[in-house]
Protein backbone atom coordinates (compact mmCIF):
# COMPACT_ATOMS: atom_id res chain seq x y z
CA UNK A 1 0.00 0.00 0.00
CA UNK A 2 1.32 3.47 -0.91
CA UNK A 3 1.20 6.33 1.53
CA UNK A 4 0.43 9.88 0.43
CA UNK A 5 2.84 11.39 2.93
CA UNK A 6 6.26 10.40 4.14
CA UNK A 7 6.77 9.53 7.80
CA UNK A 8 6.90 12.72 9.80
CA UNK A 9 5.95 14.75 6.76
CA UNK A 10 3.52 17.60 7.14
CA UNK A 11 2.21 19.78 4.38
CA UNK A 12 3.05 23.47 4.61
CA UNK A 13 0.62 26.30 3.95
CA UNK A 14 1.97 26.84 0.45
CA UNK A 15 1.65 23.16 -0.53
CA UNK A 16 -1.58 21.54 -1.73
CA UNK A 17 -2.84 18.05 -0.90
CA UNK A 18 -3.88 16.98 -4.38
CA UNK A 19 -4.63 13.35 -3.49
CA UNK A 20 -7.40 13.70 -0.88
CA UNK A 21 -10.70 15.53 -0.56
CA UNK A 22 -12.59 17.81 -2.99
CA UNK A 23 -10.73 18.78 -6.15
CA UNK A 24 -12.29 21.97 -7.55
CA UNK A 25 -11.25 24.38 -4.82
CA UNK A 26 -7.71 23.03 -4.85
CA UNK A 27 -7.54 23.30 -8.63
CA UNK A 28 -8.49 26.97 -8.44
CA UNK A 29 -6.06 27.57 -5.59
CA UNK A 30 -3.32 25.96 -7.68
CA UNK A 31 -4.24 27.54 -11.03
CA UNK A 32 -4.89 31.15 -10.00
CA UNK A 33 -1.34 31.99 -8.83
CA UNK A 34 -0.03 30.04 -11.80
CA UNK A 35 -2.12 32.08 -14.23
CA UNK A 36 -0.97 35.33 -12.64
CA UNK A 37 2.64 34.09 -12.78
CA UNK A 38 2.27 33.28 -16.47
CA UNK A 39 0.75 36.67 -17.14
CA UNK A 40 3.67 38.33 -15.37
CA UNK A 41 6.08 36.39 -17.55
CA UNK A 42 4.21 37.63 -20.60
CA UNK A 43 4.42 41.15 -19.20
CA UNK A 44 8.21 40.83 -19.44
CA UNK A 45 7.82 40.52 -23.19
CA UNK A 46 4.91 42.97 -23.32
CA UNK A 47 7.01 45.59 -21.58
CA UNK A 48 9.69 45.03 -24.21
CA UNK A 49 7.18 45.41 -27.02
CA UNK A 50 5.33 48.43 -25.61
CA UNK A 51 8.49 50.37 -24.76
CA UNK A 52 10.13 49.53 -28.10
CA UNK A 53 6.98 50.31 -30.10
CA UNK A 54 6.42 53.61 -28.33
CA UNK A 55 9.97 54.91 -27.99
CA UNK A 56 12.05 53.13 -30.67
CA UNK A 57 9.67 52.88 -33.63
CA UNK A 58 7.80 50.25 -35.63
CA UNK A 59 10.99 48.75 -37.09
CA UNK A 60 12.34 48.02 -33.62
CA UNK A 61 8.93 46.59 -32.68
CA UNK A 62 9.01 44.32 -35.73
CA UNK A 63 12.60 43.29 -34.86
CA UNK A 64 11.66 42.15 -31.35
CA UNK A 65 8.52 40.37 -32.60
CA UNK A 66 10.29 38.57 -35.43
CA UNK A 67 12.55 36.71 -32.97
CA UNK A 68 9.78 35.15 -30.87
CA UNK A 69 9.07 32.04 -32.93
CA UNK A 70 12.78 31.39 -33.48
CA UNK A 71 13.68 31.78 -29.79
CA UNK A 72 10.87 29.39 -28.88
CA UNK A 73 12.10 26.90 -31.47
CA UNK A 74 15.59 26.76 -29.94
CA UNK A 75 14.59 26.97 -26.26
CA UNK A 76 11.50 24.74 -26.17
CA UNK A 77 13.36 21.46 -26.66
CA UNK A 78 15.36 22.04 -23.46
CA UNK A 79 12.44 23.60 -21.61
CA UNK A 80 10.39 20.47 -22.24
CA UNK A 81 12.70 18.54 -19.94
CA UNK A 82 11.40 20.69 -17.06
CA UNK A 83 8.03 19.03 -17.76
CA UNK A 84 9.74 15.69 -17.09
CA UNK A 85 11.06 17.09 -13.80
CA UNK A 86 7.56 18.22 -12.84
CA UNK A 87 6.03 14.81 -13.55
CA UNK A 88 8.74 12.89 -11.67
CA UNK A 89 8.66 15.18 -8.63
CA UNK A 90 4.86 15.06 -8.44
CA UNK A 91 4.78 11.26 -8.69
CA UNK A 92 7.59 10.72 -6.16
CA UNK A 93 6.04 13.29 -3.82
CA UNK A 94 2.62 11.65 -4.08
CA UNK A 95 4.13 8.20 -3.52
CA UNK A 96 6.20 9.36 -0.52
CA UNK A 97 9.51 8.35 -2.12
CA UNK A 98 12.02 10.63 -0.37
CA UNK A 99 15.25 9.32 -1.94
CA UNK A 100 14.07 9.49 -5.55
CA UNK A 101 12.47 12.87 -4.91
CA UNK A 102 15.72 14.37 -3.65
CA UNK A 103 17.78 12.89 -6.47
CA UNK A 104 15.34 14.27 -9.05
CA UNK A 105 15.51 17.78 -7.56
CA UNK A 106 19.32 17.87 -7.59
CA UNK A 107 19.50 16.42 -11.09
CA UNK A 108 16.95 18.92 -12.42
CA UNK A 109 18.68 22.02 -11.03
CA UNK A 110 22.17 21.11 -12.20
CA UNK A 111 20.85 20.05 -15.61
CA UNK A 112 19.07 23.38 -16.03
CA UNK A 113 22.36 25.27 -15.65
CA UNK A 114 24.17 22.96 -18.08
CA UNK A 115 21.41 23.38 -20.66
CA UNK A 116 21.42 27.14 -20.17
CA UNK A 117 25.15 27.47 -20.84
CA UNK A 118 24.82 25.34 -23.98
CA UNK A 119 22.00 27.54 -25.23
CA UNK A 120 24.18 30.67 -25.02
CA UNK A 121 26.49 29.26 -27.69
CA UNK A 122 23.61 27.94 -29.81
CA UNK A 123 21.63 31.18 -29.75
CA UNK A 124 24.55 33.47 -30.52
CA UNK A 125 25.78 31.29 -33.38
CA UNK A 126 22.42 30.68 -35.04
CA UNK A 127 20.79 34.10 -34.62
CA UNK A 128 21.73 35.69 -37.95
CA UNK A 129 21.58 32.63 -40.27
CA UNK A 130 18.23 31.51 -38.87
CA UNK A 131 16.69 35.00 -39.09
CA UNK A 132 17.95 35.29 -42.67
CA UNK A 133 16.41 31.90 -43.44
CA UNK A 134 13.10 33.28 -42.17
CA UNK A 135 13.41 36.11 -44.71
CA UNK A 136 13.48 38.79 -42.02
CA UNK A 137 13.47 42.15 -43.89
CA UNK A 138 16.85 43.86 -44.22
CA UNK A 139 15.68 46.99 -42.39
CA UNK A 140 14.81 44.82 -39.36
CA UNK A 141 17.51 42.12 -39.46
CA UNK A 142 20.40 43.77 -37.58
CA UNK A 143 18.23 44.84 -34.66
CA UNK A 144 16.61 41.40 -34.48
CA UNK A 145 20.03 39.69 -34.37
CA UNK A 146 21.20 42.03 -31.59
CA UNK A 147 18.09 41.45 -29.50
CA UNK A 148 18.30 37.67 -29.88
CA UNK A 149 22.00 37.43 -28.97
CA UNK A 150 21.64 39.51 -25.81
CA UNK A 151 18.52 37.55 -24.86
CA UNK A 152 20.38 34.24 -25.10
CA UNK A 153 23.11 35.42 -22.73
CA UNK A 154 20.42 35.11 -20.03
CA UNK A 155 19.57 31.48 -20.86
CA UNK A 156 21.15 29.91 -17.73
CA UNK A 157 18.96 31.97 -15.39
CA UNK A 158 15.86 31.42 -17.54
CA UNK A 159 16.41 27.66 -17.41
CA UNK A 160 17.13 27.72 -13.68
CA UNK A 161 13.91 29.59 -12.94
CA UNK A 162 11.74 27.31 -15.08
CA UNK A 163 13.17 24.06 -13.68
CA UNK A 164 13.00 25.38 -10.12
CA UNK A 165 9.43 26.61 -10.56
CA UNK A 166 8.48 23.21 -12.05
CA UNK A 167 9.67 21.54 -8.84
CA UNK A 168 7.64 23.92 -6.68
CA UNK A 169 4.52 23.45 -8.84
CA UNK A 170 4.86 19.68 -8.53
CA UNK A 171 4.34 19.89 -4.75
CA UNK A 172 1.47 22.37 -5.16
CA UNK A 173 3.41 25.56 -4.44
CA UNK A 174 2.36 28.12 -7.04
CA UNK A 175 2.34 31.05 -4.63
CA UNK A 176 6.03 31.72 -4.07
CA UNK A 177 6.97 31.68 -7.80
CA UNK A 178 4.26 34.32 -8.18
CA UNK A 179 5.84 36.53 -5.54
CA UNK A 180 9.23 36.15 -7.18
CA UNK A 181 7.86 37.12 -10.59
CA UNK A 182 6.14 40.21 -9.20
CA UNK A 183 9.49 41.49 -7.98
CA UNK A 184 11.24 40.51 -11.21
CA UNK A 185 8.48 42.14 -13.26
CA UNK A 186 8.94 45.45 -11.47
CA UNK A 187 12.69 45.25 -12.12
CA UNK A 188 12.04 44.50 -15.80
CA UNK A 189 9.72 47.46 -16.36
CA UNK A 190 11.98 49.92 -14.54
CA UNK A 191 15.06 48.79 -16.44
CA UNK A 192 13.17 48.84 -19.77
CA UNK A 193 12.24 52.47 -19.29
CA UNK A 194 15.72 53.42 -18.08
CA UNK A 195 17.66 51.62 -20.82
CA UNK A 196 15.42 52.72 -23.71
CA UNK A 197 14.24 56.21 -22.75
CA UNK A 198 17.22 57.45 -20.73
CA UNK A 199 20.15 55.55 -22.30
CA UNK A 200 18.57 55.20 -25.80
CA UNK A 201 19.71 51.56 -26.08
CA UNK A 202 16.73 50.43 -28.21
CA UNK A 203 16.31 46.67 -28.65
CA UNK A 204 19.57 46.04 -26.77
CA UNK A 205 18.09 47.77 -23.73
CA UNK A 206 14.91 45.69 -23.60
CA UNK A 207 16.86 42.46 -24.10
CA UNK A 208 19.25 43.34 -21.28
CA UNK A 209 16.36 44.33 -18.99
CA UNK A 210 14.63 41.00 -19.61
CA UNK A 211 17.77 38.97 -18.85
CA UNK A 212 18.49 40.90 -15.64
CA UNK A 213 14.92 40.51 -14.39
CA UNK A 214 15.02 36.77 -15.15
CA UNK A 215 18.20 36.54 -13.09
CA UNK A 216 16.32 38.04 -10.13
CA UNK A 217 13.50 35.46 -10.32
CA UNK A 218 15.99 32.61 -10.84
CA UNK A 219 17.99 33.57 -7.75
CA UNK A 220 14.84 33.71 -5.64
CA UNK A 221 13.65 30.25 -6.77
CA UNK A 222 17.10 28.80 -6.10
CA UNK A 223 17.19 30.44 -2.64
CA UNK A 224 13.67 29.11 -1.94
CA UNK A 225 14.68 25.51 -2.71
CA UNK A 226 17.81 25.84 -0.57
CA UNK A 227 15.92 27.25 2.41
CA UNK A 228 12.76 25.12 2.29
CA UNK A 229 12.16 22.70 5.16
CA UNK A 230 10.91 19.82 3.06
CA UNK A 231 11.87 16.62 1.33
CA UNK A 232 12.52 18.49 -1.93
CA UNK A 233 15.14 20.72 -0.27
CA UNK A 234 18.16 21.57 -2.45
CA UNK A 235 21.68 21.14 -1.08
CA UNK A 236 24.03 23.03 -3.46
CA UNK A 237 27.10 21.01 -2.48
CA UNK A 238 25.23 17.79 -3.22
CA UNK A 239 24.15 18.79 -6.71
CA UNK A 240 24.94 16.11 -9.23
CA UNK A 241 23.27 14.46 -12.18
CA UNK A 242 21.82 11.03 -11.40
CA UNK A 243 21.77 9.24 -14.73
CA UNK A 244 18.61 7.25 -14.07
CA UNK A 245 16.69 10.40 -13.04
CA UNK A 246 17.99 12.40 -16.00
CA UNK A 247 16.96 9.57 -18.31
CA UNK A 248 13.45 9.46 -16.85
CA UNK A 249 13.16 13.25 -17.03
CA UNK A 250 14.26 13.19 -20.67
CA UNK A 251 12.02 10.22 -21.49
CA UNK A 252 9.02 12.29 -20.39
CA UNK A 253 10.36 15.74 -21.19
CA UNK A 254 12.00 15.29 -24.59
CA UNK A 255 8.72 14.37 -26.31
CA UNK A 256 7.23 17.50 -24.70
CA UNK A 257 10.20 19.52 -25.94
CA UNK A 258 10.03 18.02 -29.43
CA UNK A 259 6.31 18.75 -29.45
CA UNK A 260 6.97 22.38 -28.52
CA UNK A 261 9.79 22.64 -31.04
CA UNK A 262 7.49 21.24 -33.73
CA UNK A 263 4.94 23.90 -32.81
CA UNK A 264 7.68 26.46 -33.20
CA UNK A 265 8.73 25.10 -36.60
CA UNK A 266 5.20 25.53 -37.92
CA UNK A 267 5.07 28.98 -36.31
CA UNK A 268 8.40 29.89 -37.93
CA UNK A 269 6.88 28.97 -41.30
CA UNK A 270 3.81 31.05 -40.51
CA UNK A 271 6.02 33.94 -39.33
CA UNK A 272 7.95 33.71 -42.59
CA UNK A 273 4.66 33.96 -44.49
CA UNK A 274 3.63 36.96 -42.37
CA UNK A 275 7.02 38.58 -43.07
CA UNK A 276 6.14 38.58 -46.76
CA UNK A 277 3.37 41.09 -46.03
CA UNK A 278 5.88 43.66 -44.71
CA UNK A 279 6.80 45.43 -41.46
CA UNK A 280 3.27 46.71 -40.71
CA UNK A 281 1.77 43.20 -40.81
CA UNK A 282 4.70 41.93 -38.71
CA UNK A 283 4.16 44.62 -36.07
CA UNK A 284 0.39 44.01 -35.95
CA UNK A 285 0.90 40.27 -35.68
CA UNK A 286 3.44 40.77 -32.86
CA UNK A 287 1.04 42.92 -30.82
CA UNK A 288 -1.96 40.61 -31.39
CA UNK A 289 0.03 37.48 -30.56
CA UNK A 290 1.16 39.07 -27.32
CA UNK A 291 -2.44 39.83 -26.32
CA UNK A 292 -3.47 36.28 -27.20
CA UNK A 293 -0.68 35.09 -24.95
CA UNK A 294 -2.51 36.52 -21.94
CA UNK A 295 -5.66 34.60 -22.90
CA UNK A 296 -3.63 31.44 -23.37
CA UNK A 297 -1.92 31.82 -19.99
CA UNK A 298 -5.28 31.91 -18.25
CA UNK A 299 -6.11 28.55 -19.82
CA UNK A 300 -2.62 27.09 -19.56
CA UNK A 301 -2.71 27.29 -15.77
CA UNK A 302 -5.37 24.55 -15.84
CA UNK A 303 -3.22 22.49 -18.23
CA UNK A 304 -0.38 22.60 -15.71
CA UNK A 305 -2.82 21.86 -12.91
CA UNK A 306 -4.00 18.80 -14.85
CA UNK A 307 -0.39 17.61 -15.13
CA UNK A 308 0.53 18.05 -11.45
CA UNK A 309 -2.76 16.75 -10.03
CA UNK A 310 -2.71 13.73 -12.34
CA UNK A 311 0.92 12.96 -11.49
CA UNK A 312 0.43 13.13 -7.73
CA UNK A 313 -2.74 11.01 -7.77
CA UNK A 314 -1.14 8.32 -9.90
CA UNK A 315 1.89 8.37 -7.60
CA UNK A 316 -0.46 7.92 -4.64
CA UNK A 317 -2.19 5.00 -6.36
CA UNK A 318 -5.47 6.85 -7.01
CA UNK A 319 -6.04 6.81 -10.79
CA UNK A 320 -9.84 6.94 -10.37
CA UNK A 321 -9.58 10.64 -9.40
CA UNK A 322 -8.04 11.46 -12.79
CA UNK A 323 -11.39 11.50 -14.64
CA UNK A 324 -12.76 14.25 -12.40
CA UNK A 325 -9.49 16.17 -12.56
CA UNK A 326 -9.65 16.08 -16.36
CA UNK A 327 -13.31 17.09 -16.55
CA UNK A 328 -12.92 20.03 -14.17
CA UNK A 329 -9.79 21.27 -15.93
CA UNK A 330 -11.50 21.08 -19.33
CA UNK A 331 -14.50 23.06 -18.10
CA UNK A 332 -12.38 25.70 -16.35
CA UNK A 333 -9.97 26.07 -19.26
CA UNK A 334 -12.71 26.34 -21.88
CA UNK A 335 -14.69 28.87 -19.82
CA UNK A 336 -11.59 30.97 -19.18
CA UNK A 337 -10.67 30.93 -22.87
CA UNK A 338 -14.12 32.01 -24.01
CA UNK A 339 -14.39 34.79 -21.44
CA UNK A 340 -10.94 36.25 -21.99
CA UNK A 341 -10.85 35.66 -25.76
CA UNK A 342 -14.16 37.35 -26.52
CA UNK A 343 -13.40 40.22 -24.14
CA UNK A 344 -9.97 40.79 -25.71
CA UNK A 345 -11.54 40.86 -29.17
CA UNK A 346 -14.22 43.36 -28.17
CA UNK A 347 -11.58 45.70 -26.78
CA UNK A 348 -9.06 44.85 -29.51
CA UNK A 349 -8.51 48.40 -30.86
CA UNK A 350 -7.86 49.77 -27.39
CA UNK A 351 -5.54 46.92 -26.41
CA UNK A 352 -3.58 47.08 -29.65
CA UNK A 353 -3.33 50.85 -29.21
CA UNK A 354 -1.17 50.20 -26.16
CA UNK A 355 1.45 48.63 -28.40
CA UNK A 356 1.32 51.04 -31.33
CA UNK A 357 -0.49 54.24 -32.30
CA UNK A 358 -0.20 53.41 -36.02
CA UNK A 359 -3.74 52.76 -37.41
CA UNK A 360 -2.35 50.30 -39.97
CA UNK A 361 -0.62 48.25 -37.27
CA UNK A 362 -3.84 48.18 -35.22
CA UNK A 363 -5.85 47.05 -38.26
CA UNK A 364 -3.35 44.27 -38.98
CA UNK A 365 -3.51 43.12 -35.36
CA UNK A 366 -7.32 43.03 -35.39
CA UNK A 367 -7.22 40.70 -38.39
CA UNK A 368 -5.50 38.09 -36.23
CA UNK A 369 -7.47 38.70 -33.03
CA UNK A 370 -10.89 38.32 -34.66
CA UNK A 371 -9.96 34.78 -35.63
CA UNK A 372 -7.55 33.49 -33.00
CA UNK A 373 -8.79 35.14 -29.80
CA UNK A 374 -12.41 34.08 -30.25
CA UNK A 375 -11.45 30.44 -30.80
CA UNK A 376 -8.54 30.36 -28.36
CA UNK A 377 -10.57 28.05 -26.09
CA UNK A 378 -9.89 25.18 -28.52
CA UNK A 379 -6.20 25.52 -27.73
CA UNK A 380 -7.07 25.29 -24.05
CA UNK A 381 -8.90 22.00 -24.54
CA UNK A 382 -5.85 20.61 -26.32
CA UNK A 383 -3.56 21.87 -23.55
CA UNK A 384 -5.53 20.17 -20.76
CA UNK A 385 -5.58 16.83 -22.57
CA UNK A 386 -1.82 17.07 -23.14
CA UNK A 387 -1.32 17.87 -19.44
CA UNK A 388 -3.36 14.86 -18.32
CA UNK A 389 -1.54 12.49 -20.67
CA UNK A 390 1.87 13.76 -19.55
CA UNK A 391 0.86 13.50 -15.91
CA UNK A 392 0.05 9.86 -16.61
CA UNK A 393 3.57 9.44 -17.98
CA UNK A 394 2.40 9.15 -21.61
CA UNK A 395 4.40 11.98 -23.11
CA UNK A 396 5.08 10.33 -26.46
CA UNK A 397 1.40 10.15 -27.46
CA UNK A 398 0.62 13.89 -27.34
CA UNK A 399 3.91 14.56 -29.12
CA UNK A 400 2.91 12.34 -32.05
CA UNK A 401 -0.58 13.82 -32.15
CA UNK A 402 0.71 17.38 -32.05
CA UNK A 403 3.36 16.85 -34.71
CA UNK A 404 0.89 15.21 -37.07
CA UNK A 405 -2.41 17.00 -36.47
CA UNK A 406 -1.11 20.45 -35.52
CA UNK A 407 2.33 21.06 -36.95
CA UNK A 408 2.03 18.82 -40.00
CA UNK A 409 -1.44 20.10 -40.82
CA UNK A 410 -0.27 23.73 -40.58
CA UNK A 411 2.60 23.08 -42.96
CA UNK A 412 0.19 21.44 -45.42
CA UNK A 413 -2.18 24.38 -44.95
CA UNK A 414 0.54 26.89 -45.86
CA UNK A 415 1.45 25.08 -49.06
CA UNK A 416 -2.14 24.38 -50.13
CA UNK A 417 -4.89 26.59 -48.71
CA UNK A 418 -2.68 29.63 -48.12
CA UNK A 419 -0.95 29.17 -51.47
CA UNK A 420 -4.37 29.21 -53.18
CA UNK A 421 -5.65 32.20 -51.18
CA UNK A 422 -2.61 34.12 -49.83
CA UNK A 423 -4.05 36.38 -47.14
CA UNK A 424 -3.48 36.93 -43.43
CA UNK A 425 -6.97 35.62 -42.67
CA UNK A 426 -6.19 32.34 -44.42
CA UNK A 427 -3.02 31.95 -42.38
CA UNK A 428 -4.69 32.63 -39.04
CA UNK A 429 -7.59 30.21 -39.59
CA UNK A 430 -5.08 27.35 -39.48
CA UNK A 431 -4.62 27.89 -35.71
CA UNK A 432 -8.11 27.05 -34.34
CA UNK A 433 -8.63 24.25 -36.88
CA UNK A 434 -5.49 22.42 -35.74
CA UNK A 435 -6.15 23.03 -32.02
CA UNK A 436 -9.56 21.36 -32.27
CA UNK A 437 -8.18 18.45 -34.29
CA UNK A 438 -5.43 17.71 -31.74
CA UNK A 439 -7.82 17.99 -28.77
CA UNK A 440 -10.09 15.37 -30.32
CA UNK A 441 -7.28 12.86 -30.89
CA UNK A 442 -5.81 13.46 -27.40
CA UNK A 443 -9.22 12.82 -25.85
CA UNK A 444 -9.56 9.50 -27.69
CA UNK A 445 -6.06 8.39 -26.65
CA UNK A 446 -6.72 9.25 -23.00
CA UNK A 447 -9.15 6.35 -22.63
CA UNK A 448 -6.66 3.82 -23.98
CA UNK A 449 -3.89 5.07 -21.68
CA UNK A 450 -6.22 5.12 -18.67
CA UNK A 451 -7.39 1.57 -19.38
CA UNK A 452 -3.79 0.31 -19.49
CA UNK A 453 -2.99 2.00 -16.16
CA UNK A 454 -6.04 0.46 -14.51
CA UNK A 455 -5.07 -2.99 -15.82
CA UNK A 456 -1.53 -2.65 -14.43
CA UNK A 457 -2.88 -1.50 -11.07
CA UNK A 458 -5.24 -4.50 -10.95
CA UNK A 459 -2.35 -6.87 -11.63
CA UNK A 460 -0.33 -5.42 -8.72
CA UNK A 461 -3.22 -5.30 -6.27
CA UNK A 462 -3.27 -8.25 -3.81
CA UNK A 463 -6.42 -10.39 -3.98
Amino acid sequence: MRLNLMPGHRRRSFEIDMTNGPILGKLIRFALPLAISGILQLLFNAADIVVVGRFAGSQALAAVGSTGALINLIVTLFMGISVGANVLVSQYYGAGNKKDLSETVHTAILSSLVFGVALIAVGIALARPMLEMMETPADVLDQAVLYMRIYFVGMPVLMLYNFGAAILRAVGDTQRPLYFLILAGVVNVVLNLFFVIVLHMGVAGVAAATSISQAVSAFLVFWCLVKVDGDYKLYPKQMRIYKDKLWKMMKIGLPAGIQGASFSISNVLIQSSINSFGAVAMAGNTAAANIEGFVNMGMDSFSQAALSFTGQNLGAGKPKRVNRIMALCLIMSCGTGLLLGVTATLFGPQLLGIYSSDPQVIAAGLTRMRINCVFQFAGGLMGVMVGVLRGMGASLIPMIITISSVCGFRVVWIFTVFAAAPSLQTLYISYPVTWALAALFDFICFFFVKRNIMKKQALHTPT
